[in-house]
Formats: C-alpha cells, sequence, structure tokens
C-alpha cells in the first residue's frame, strides 16, 4: 500500500492509474478506523480496480472545538488495517495541505466559505437545514467544502460512504449533482456491534458502562421499526423519545422520521410514500452519536 502526503503525490498517483485505464473506488475517511470503515473498502474493491482510501480529521466541518481536540487519530493502527484490506493508497494530508490560511482564518471567524462551489449557487435546501443542518451549523458547509476537494484530487469513478451518515450522504449527493462531478456515490450498510450500537469512530471515546448503554439507540430504532404498522408518526415519535429517556446517561437531541430523499419531516404515512427514515442523535457521556433506519 502507497502512503501519500501531497496532493502532488495523489494526483500522480491517481493520473498513473487512470493512464493505465483502471477504474478507481475512493472512501473517505477521518480516521480511528472500524469494521465499518472496512465494509466500504471491501466493496469498493469488489465494484473498482484500484482503492484509494484517505485520512483526514476535517476542521473545517466541526463546529464544536472540544469535539475537533478530542477526535481519536490513530494513524498507525488505520494504515495497518487498511493495508490489511488490501488499499492500494491513502492519502493523509495535514491541514495546511488542504487549506489555505485564507480558509481556515473564514471558518475561525465563523463566515460561511463558498469557495469550493467554483463560483455556482449551491443550495442543499431543506435537507441542509433539518436535524444535522439544525443542530451544526456550518457542518454540512464544511463537509461539502472536503468531499469536493478530494474528489477533484482524486476524481474517483465512484465513492463509497456509511449509511449511518444518512443526511451527509444526501448532502454529498446534491453536492455531486449541483457541482457536475462525474463519480457515483455508493450507500453501503450500517455496520452494528454486537449490542446492535451502529459502529462509529467517536464509540472509541465511550467508557465500558456507556457502551452498553448506548445499545439503547439502535433498540429504539428497531422498537419503531416494529411498531410502524401498529401506530402514526405523532405516536412513533411520542414512543422513541420516551423510550430513549429511560436511560438517564442518555441526552436526546432529537428523534426524527423523514422522508428518505427530501428528507422533510414526515406527518402522515401518505405523506411519506413508502419512503421514509428515522433518524435520532443523542450526547452520552460528552460523546454525540447518531444513527438511523429505513422504514417502510
Amino acid at each position: 500500500m502507497i502512503i501519500l502526503n501531497s496532493k502532488l503525490q495523489l494526483s500522480a498517483y491517481t493520473d498513473n492509474v487512470r493512464n493505465q485505464h483502471n477504474s478507481i473506488g475512493f472512501v473517505p475517511t477521518m480516521g480511528a478506523l472500524h469494521s465499518g470503515h472496512i465494509s466500504l473498502v471491501d466493496m469498493a474493491k469488489y465494484q473498482c480496480d484500484k482503492v484509494v482510501c484517505s485520512i483526514f480529521v476535517n476542521p473545517t466541518q466541526f463546529n464544536d472545538l472540544n469535539d475537533l481536540k478530542n477526535y481519536p487519530r490513530t494513524i498507525e493502527v488505520d494504515c495497518q488495517m487498511l493495508e490489511k484490506a488490501g488499499c492500494d493508497a491513502v492519502f493523509i494530508p495535514d491541514v495546511q495541505e488542504m487549506y489555505s490560511t485564507q480558509e481556515l482564518e473564514l471558518k475561525k471567524q465563523g463566515v460561511e466559505d463558498k469557495s469550493w462551489t467554483e463560483g455556482k449557487d449551491i443550495d442543499f435546501g431543506i435537507i441542509g437545514r433539518v436535524m444535522e443542518g439544525a443542530h451544526r451549523p456550518g457542518h454540512f458547509n464544511g463537509v461539502a467544502q472536503i468531499v469536493s476537494k478530494l474528489f477533484r484530487l482524486v476524481k474517483p469513478d465512484k465513492a463509497y460512504f456509511g449509511q449511518k451518515d444518512f443526511q451527509q450522504l444526501a448532502i454529498i449527493r446534491s453536492m455531486v449533482k449541483q457541482l457536475d462531478m462525474k463519480v457515483e456515490i455508493i450507500s453501503c450498510p450500517i455496520i452494528r456491534e454486537k449490542n446492535g450500537l451502529a459502529m462509529s469512530s467517536r464509540n472509541e471515546r465511550l467508557t465500558p458502562l456507556e457502551r452498553e448503554r448506548a445499545a439503547i439507540i439502535s433498540q429504539t430504532l428497531f422498537q419503531v421499526k416494529e411498531l410502524q404498522k401498529q401506530k402514526n408518526i405523532t405516536e412513533l415519535k411520542d414512543f422513541a423519545e420516551n423510550f430513549i429517556k429511560t436511560e438517564p446517561l442518555i441526552q436526546l437531541e432529537y428523534f426524527e422520521i423523514s422522508n428518505s430523499e427530501t428528507l422533510e419531516p414526515v406527518i402522515n404515512y401518505p405523506q411519506a410514500n413508502k419512503s421514509a427514515v428515522a433518524c435520532i442523535a443523542v450526547k452520552l457521556g460528552g460523546v454525540r452519536l447518531i444513527d438511523n433506519i429505513l422504514l417502510y
């Protein structure tokens, strides 16, 4: 496996791959890898000739500086996992490699940077305003900013993302369409721990007790899916909110049932058009966790 640290190295590598008429599957990550990430690599290997991963803790998508500071960083172990999984190349840049001083200063000042749109008028609409968009101002702008930069460098045929970040997937698909990027976005299933907790790099910050209690997050979603034919939307939301509150260590941030394509909140079943997703966000021991499950 080749380790690349500069944009020039990355471009040279991917240009060489394409010159040999090989397809590229790309898996962008922030490191602290787990089996969920490896499942993306496995899918990319199955569908593409070469697999490129990136490891970069992107500062512009964090609206909480403590979260950025405490985000787990395990580069050496990550590289071992990727090499074992058969990844061909991993891009590990530093912040200065990916962002100019001006871009970082805009973030520091809380000014929205639109340079990554290349002059195009990008509007994510409601998918950028609800749930994560409402609770993490500027988050999706930062996500789109770094993913667009990486897509322009790698020029992948396909890029792989986990369904756990359901709203992020919608944002990236919207970005790709609006910027007319020639990359297919592949959604991969959520990988869960034995107790049902969705795998996340942030899980590493949980204590053993917190990790055990966090199982109630997925239990809530599984119960909602089972009850969807017996209860209306309001009853389902009331059930979920009351159920999650039975765990005193967990603070519920939101529970929402949304149209799985538009992410508009669902008020009744016909409105969902037989396509809905239940999304939840909680805080546990200072760690923020999200999860979701498809309904209908």
